[in-house]
């Protein structure tokens, strides 16, 4: 389970969380979404301790995040960003191996685990010698998720995966995406614009505003009993058919 209790933020001298809590229970998928600036990302950013809050506090099954233990709780955490974050010098291969490298795992367990990941994300292993910009978005993407799962993390943080795609793609790997969530059984927060992406793959909709929640439920709770204008003005501006 993962607890934020009072999360205050602030970057370049403006108030970007103002006292965020969200509890959110194993296996469950949240999707955070909002208007740019609304916090999303930095939500993210603290969870996996690249940001330190100024106030509030983050526990992961009870163990509380802080300066000292960021190190070992993100060893429990899968990270996706939206250009998935691969190193441009780097094969696909290297990419992958550099996370197992860097925890003392054997070359022999590396190579295991990379066809492991490989057959589950549905990238064929000849691709993996080839540098990221050598192939597609969408096998960029494989190898992003591939990387964050790649130490069998408790947590995925999905920031916005799918957003640089072109929508044909976007709507294939959501589809996958959703069953791979459903087999692993991760406990996921998604960061994303797109509310039916938000509806496809969570079990709960967080709808964010200046950094504190404006309302979270169901897709349905938020189209047909939205708590304020924002809520009802954010739905009505995207295709929610």
């Amino acid at each position: 389970m993962i607890a934020i209790q009072n999360l205050c933020k602030s970057l370049g001298g403006k108030a970007v969380l103002r006292g965020f809590a969200l509890d959110v229970q194993d296996g469950e998928t949240v999707a955070l979404l909002g208007l740019s600036g609304s916090g999303k990302t930095t939500i993210l950013k603290c969870l996996c301790g690249l940001l330190l809050p100024e106030q509030g506090t983050i526990t992961f099954d009870g163990v509380p995040l802080t300066a000292e233990s960021r190190s070992q709780l993100r060893q429990r955490m899968g990270y996706v960003t939206q250009d998935g974050g691969l190193f441009p010098h780097l094969t696909l291969k290297q990419n992958l191996s550099i996370v197992g490298q860097e925890t003392g795992m054997p070359e022999a367990d590396i190579e295991a685990r990379t066809r492991e990941l490989a057959l589950l994300v549905k990238l064929p292993l000849e691709i993996l010698d080839r540098y990221p910009a050598q192939v597609s978005g969408g096998q960029r993407q494989r190898v992003g998720l591939m990387r964050a799962l790649f130490l069998n993390p408790s947590y995925l943080l999905l920031d916005e995966p799918l957003g640089a795609l072109d929508p044909i793609t976007r709507r294939e790997l959501q589809g996958e995406l959703k069953e791979l969530i459903k087999r692993l059984g991760k406990t996921v927060i998604l960061v994303t614009h797109d509310l039916l992406e938000a509806r496809r793959l969570s079990t709960r909709i967080i709808l964010l505003e200046h950094g504190a929640i404006s309302q979270q439920g169901s897709m349905e709770d938020l189209l047909h009993h939205p708590a304020n204008d924002f809520v009802r003005r954010f739905v009505q501006a995207q295709d929610h058919t």
